[in-house]
């Protein structure tokens, strides 16, 4: 996967340098209208299990972001009772993909690739059984099929009436079977389409359905 490797180094590098006017500005906005750090760090699970700390740009109040750094879903917990505790100016930052910019400096550090399964909290990771475990050979991706599949995921946990349920029951154990199957038929060119699918908020056929 050297072309992967590749692309991740030089793309994160210019990403970064690229935007860095629009990381500057989205900065100064949390600073100005939300109080409190500028950056919500997490620990996450990376490649071969190992742990990272993800960066992104807070868009939850403060004391919401604490409660979700101290749950197994992310997800899970603010499509519960966290879901109002997203702020204006956070909830833009969500819906235009603003609030993962910050996770450029993972890929060009190493921590995570373009695309790949979402980084899980410990936790999740260490229900993979078996065959399942061979997705910790994968770098987290700022995004990857089961993102792609399950864009709206937090309007779909807070559609039902146990979240979390759903998401260990349903949302989860699909997103290992898509990670499993990037794995064993990757694609660098499917990679790119991916890219542009995130980017441009578009669908496309992947394993034998639409994504």
């Amino acid at each position: 996967m050297f072309l992967k490797w590749l692309f991740d180094k030089l793309a994160s590098l210019f990403g970064l340098l690229f935007l860095s006017p629009v990381l500057l500005v989205v900065a100064i906005l949390i600073k100005v209208k939300m109080p409190g750090p500028v950056l919500f760090c997490q620990k996450r699970v990376g490649q071969y299990g190992k742990l990272f700390t993800v960066y992104k740009f807070r868009s939850m109040t403060v004391k919401a972001e604490a409660s979700v750094a101290s749950r197994d879903s992310d997800a899970t917990s603010i499509a519960s009772t966290e879901q109002n505790r997203i702020t204006p100016l956070g909830e833009k930052l969500r819906r235009y993909k603003l609030d993962e910019l910050p996770e450029l400096w993972n890929v060009l550090k190493g921590d995570m690739s373009f695309v790949g399964p979402r980084p899980d909290v410990p936790g999740y990771a260490d229900q993979l059984q078996g065959e399942e475990r061979d997705i910790l050979k994968l770098k987290p991706g700022i995004t990857g099929p089961a993102s792609l599949k399950y864009r709206n995921e937090e309007e779909l946990l807070a559609s039902v009436d146990n979240p979390a349920q759903y998401n260990d029951e349903v949302i989860f154990p699909d997103k290992v079977k898509l990670n499993l199957y990037y794995l064993k038929h990757y694609s660098f060119i499917k990679d790119i389409q991916m890219i542009i699918c995130t980017v441009l908020g578009k669908k496309m056929d992947y394993a034998d359905e639409i994504i």
